[in-house]
């Protein structure tokens, strides 16, 4: 029987590339969206077995919906991908620029949101000893990215990538994959093409490898995660470019 994978956040960017690589490797995919119904129904041409969800994953219940929704298609889940996040852009010395009700967004989706995900889907990930891979951030080692509102949720849902590996073992293993800049929509949607283009230009002159990530880099690591790296839980992989390594700059 095939496996089946729920992926939050899945119409556009890692998301949809994580869905496109497993459902090529013929898993079932679960697509969850939240608001962009059109563009989720672009990417489930691209995943042959898969259904679509929509679900706010900031909302115990919609986490309830998207689990209930895979056992009841397929009577499994092997893996769940928490990548569903937000951000708000704001200059880190711009410290008026973010207000407790900012933290509290971005905290409900990006750390109580996988939280109630794997609380949701964490009898059928047992049952089937499948894997977690939370999405978070080079910003969660190094301060920096969009906000210091969105770096310190990263960081807390590093923390909670480690407490759940411990709860969840030996059944389920639970790790997280630390992208840096990615080229994917969310980038061109805040910034414009042109100021996207320069952030790329200038994040690869920062890190060793000189080049910055594309989702389907992401996808990788997280497909390696869920199918492999069977000695592997409780993990932050940099998938970065070297950003977590290379001096301030």
């Amino acid at each position: 029987m095939s496996k089946v994978a729920i992926i939050t956040g899945a119409s556009s960017g890692i998301g949809a590339a994580t869905a496109a690589l497993l459902a090529g490797k013929g898993w079932n995919v679960v697509i969850n969206f939240s608001r962009d119904e059109k563009r989720a129904k672009e990417i489930q041409k691209k995943c042959p077995t898969s259904i679509l969800v929509q679900a706010d994953v900031g909302d115990d219940a919609g986490c309830r919906k998207l689990a209930k929704a895979a056992l009841d298609k397929w009577g499994r889940i092997d893996a769940l991908v928490n990548n569903a996040g937000t951000t708000k852009f704001v200059a880190h010395a711009k410290l008026d620029g973010l207000s407790a009700d900012d933290f509290l967004r971005m905290y409900r989706l990006n750390v109580v949101g996988p939280f109630q995900m794997v609380r949701a889907c964490a009898d059928a990930l047992k049952a089937a000893k499948g894997a977690v891979v939370n999405v978070s951030s080079v910003a969660s080692q190094l301060g920096t990215g969009s906000s210091i509102a969105y770096a310190a949720s990263k960081a807390a849902l590093n923390s909670v990538t480690y407490s759940l590996a411990r709860v969840l073992g030996p059944e389920v293993r639970v790790n997280a994959v630390c992208p840096g800049y990615v080229d994917t929509p969310w980038q061109t949607g805040a910034l414009g093409q042109e100021r996207a283009d320069q952030a790329k230009a200038h994040y690869a002159t920062l890190v060793p490898l000189k080049s910055h990530a594309t989702p389907e880099d992401i996808a990788d690591a997280i497909a390696w995660l869920v199918e492999g790296a069977r000695q592997v839980t409780g993990e932050t992989i940099f998938v970065d470019g070297g950003m977590h390594i290379s001096p301030p700059r």
